[in-house]
């Protein structure tokens, strides 16, 4: 069995031995490098050296007062500012605001309708985005530490290829002090209903050639989730289809401490060395009522109970990074070297007391407690180097390790103090992963209007698994190779078309591979599929954009080819007991196109629109109880800000997203509408308001059909809260940029 600490001594060793020839995402300290901008410097970067960069590549800023839309070669990004729901609320409501992302109620995140996506933060892995806690996580982390959110559907070499989706990379707001100052902040605070709170501050001090910078947040949220379930199941015995109903209420609240501690020195004017420390501490427990019934041959019930749980989820999530960058004499030429290190303790868990009221039986006691022990190590190294002939060349090494313990239990018993483990339910499991990564992209104009970028990424996987409750090994080990291209031309004054293509990878999350049955509650049962395989998606597109002043328009025409794609199949395993697993599709094919639009209806007025529209074809005839679909979804957002005057912004904004088809039913469309209002009350005081999910209905619903058994599953989860709060600004010289943009309302278009 490979082990992690065998890899970090290899990968330590390769990525020092080997200097300047390895290279990762671009480091953030330097505005050049386009693979990974950096958040401090892209806020800051003023528009005409952007227009210079251009020429070579690098990001292309469509001005509307601030770059509220900023597009490179591979990616497209999207200002926070003026989104006040990022104030108040959690990076679900931020994600939700952003085009071609779509966040459900469970936080989970898709891109463009593929749920196979990559979050970084920075441009780098973040290990409590991606695996079993992320919906928890979007769900609950406050997403005002963030300035922007880019898009990346076809990203380039550089960056890993996991997603079949693609890539969401969260900007950090900067915490850079300007030249001449000493120290600049933020404190903010905000309060809402139903006991809702949060708080927060940034502050950033220099001494000397250092700079210290800190924030911290806390929230407090409440929530009541609600689930309706109809099924129906073919009764061998009577020829009939029975009905059984379930309904559950979690009335909860969640608790979020966010805390971050880094130190940037500069050793020269050449050499930087960044130092970083994290922590996420989440608790979400809530107390729940669940109730089911279901029918009987002769029309009467066969059988009844009620559950009452109190329990949730937890977690601590805590990192470290160590990074030194070096630059060279001419410009945009550079390597830097980085260490990550993750430690992430988290846990599904709670305890129920059942009442069987038909047939009648004694009350009895059951336990549940899922635990996630999950250590992450990475290693990068950098080389970016400028070529005479206006291109640049990158050259890469990745080294991403985890090491994963899964340990389910689940126990019963007439009494808190006499519980029997049930061994059908109770395991545990280790994964060891390591994904081993070399790139190198390749970018240069070809002409004035023609410019391309050539990428290559190899990597080499090795999976060990570790069934330890039945003291069974296996391996798993693969090399890949993923090539990517970009072009871009020009085709006039602020009009670009782009076309794309990148081979992209999801692999088969550890706790996926698990073979043994996890409990969800007496009527669900998940399990991994250790004989799952990656999933491999050819991605092409081919975008029209176009700026003129303050507005900015793009249309995208894509179309994703998976092999061996992943979706969860649920069958009924007798008992009235349904078991979902995941399994590999034949293959499935998307062919969509998105509009979007962004500038101002009036001086005062600005929009913030978009459209996706896509046609899915699934080829699942090879699944129990599915078969081939096709079928069109539509989903749009609609943002409109208006500023009566310099000091006052009114926002509304609504989500619509349409019917999704699955590989055994369909996800229904679901609505939201949220609103939003700030007043400057001075230089240093703001205020704002804001209504999320204003119509308390946004949910999701799902329905599954087979030839023996029908689902329908409707979840409504938060509903609608409202916060209202002050946000001070502090400090000499230029400060941190506010989290909203102040500035007058533009003259004109």
């Amino acid at each position: 069995m490979t082990s992690i600490r065998f890899l970090l001594l290899v990968g330590t060793a390769l990525a020092t031995s080997c200097g300047a020839a390895f290279a990762q995402t671009p480091a953030p300290a330097q505005p050049a490098p386009r693979t990974a901008p950096p958040p401090q410097e892209a806020e800051a970067e003023p528009e005409a050296e952007a227009d210079e960069q251009d020429a070579k590549l690098d990001d292309v800023v469509v001005q509307g007062r601030t770059s509220d839309v900023r597009t490179s070669i591979d990616s497209v990004s999207y200002s926070l500012a003026d989104d006040l729901q990022a104030a108040t609320g959690t990076l679900a409501e931020a994600l939700r605001n952003i085009p071609s992302v779509e966040v459900d109620p469970d936080g989970n995140v898709s891109l463009r309708g593929d749920a196979n996506v990559t979050i970084l933060i920075d441009g780098r892995p973040s290990t409590q985005f991606n695996g079993p806690s992320r919906g928890q996580m979007v769900l609950q982390i406050p997403a005002s530490q963030y300035a922007r959110i880019e898009v990346m559907t076809n990203p380039s070499a550089a960056y890993s290829p996991e997603g079949g989706g693609g890539v969401i990379n969260l900007i950090s707001k900067p915490n850079a002090v300007p030249a001449g100052a000493t120290t600049t902040g933020s404190i903010r605070a905000n309060i809402g209903d139903s006991g809702r709170y949060n708080f927060g501050g940034n502050i950033a001090h220099v001494i000397g050639k250092t700079t210290l910078t800190a924030d911290v947040g806390v929230r407090h949220d409440g929530f009541l989730q609600e689930i309706e379930r109809l099924r129906t199941r073919f009764d061998a015995g009577s020829g009939q289809f029975l009905e059984s109903r379930q309904s559950q209420t979690v009335d909860g609240v969640s608790d979020v401490t966010f805390v971050r501690l880094a130190a940037e020195h500069n050793l020269d004017d050449k050499t930087q060395l960044v130092v970083e420390a994290r922590h996420t501490d989440v608790d979400s427990v809530g107390h729940a009522i669940d109730l089911f019934e279901s029918d009987d041959a002769a029309g009467g019930i066969a059988s009844a109970w009620r559950r009452t749980s109190d329990g949730g989820f937890s977690g601590q999530f805590s990192g470290a990074t160590a990074r030194v960058l070096r630059r060279f004499a001419d410009p945009g030429h550079e390597w830097s070297n980085e260490v990550r290190f993750d430690r992430n303790r988290f846990a599904f868990g709670f305890d129920t007391v059942v009442d069987q009221q038909i047939p009648a039986s004694p009350t009895f006691h059951e336990d549940v407690e899922n635990l996630n022990r999950q250590t992450v190590l990475g290693v990068t190294s950098a080389w970016v180097r400028p070529l005479s002939d206006g291109g640049r060349l990158r050259l890469g090494y990745e080294l991403q390790a985890l090491n994963l313990e899964l340990d389910n239990t689940v126990a019963r018993g007439p009494a808190p103090g006499n519980l029997t483990p049930d061994p059908i339910v109770s395991n545990e499991f280790h994964v060891d992963q390591a994904v081993h990564a070399v790139y190198a992209t390749w970018e240069r104009p070809f002409s004035e209007k023609l410019s391309a970028q050539f990428g290559l990424r190899l990597e080499q996987a090795n999976i060990d698994l570790d069934q330890v409750t039945t003291n069974i090994q296996s391996s798993n080990d693969y090399f890949r190779a993923y090539p990517t291209m970009h072009l871009s031309y020009t085709i006039g004054e602020g009009e670009t078309l782009r076309g794309s293509y990148s081979r992209r990878i999801q692999r088969p999350g550890p706790q996926d591979l698990n073979p043994f049955l996890t409990y969800q509650d007496t009527l669900n049962y998940r399990s991994g599929n250790p004989d799952l395989l990656p999933q491999e998606t050819d991605s092409f597109e081919l975008s029209w954009q176009k700026r003129v002043q303050q507005t900015f328009y793009q249309a995208t025409l894509y179309y994703r080819d998976t092999t061996d794609a992943f979706t969860p199949v649920t069958s009924d395993i007798g008992g009235g007991i349904f078991l979902t697993r995941p399994e590999n599709l034949g293959s499935s094919a998307v062919t969509g196109l998105e509009l979007v639009a962004n500038g101002a209806l009036h001086p005062t007025l600005r929009y913030n629109a978009s459209i996706n529209a896509f046609r899915q074809e699934i080829d699942a005839a090879g699944l129990p109880g599915a078969v081939d679909r096709e079928g069109e979804s539509v989903s749009g957002r609609l943002t409109l800000n208006w500023s009566p005057t310099p000091n006052d912004f009114l926002q509304v904004s609504g989500i619509w997203s349409g019917d999704q088809l699955q590989a055994q039913g369909v996800r229904e469309q679901a609505t939201l509408v949220n609103l939003g209002y700030r007043r400057k009350l001075n230089k240093d005081w703001s205020f704002q308001a804001t209504v999320r999910d204003v119509f308390d209905e946004f949910g999701s619903t799902t329905t599954i059909e087979t030839p023996t058994f029908t689902d329908r599953t409707r979840m409504t989860f938060g509903g609608r809260a409202a916060y209202i709060g002050l946000t001070w600004s502090f400090g000499s010289g230029q400060r941190r940029p506010e989290q909203f943009d102040f500035s007058a309302p533009p003259t004109g278009n």
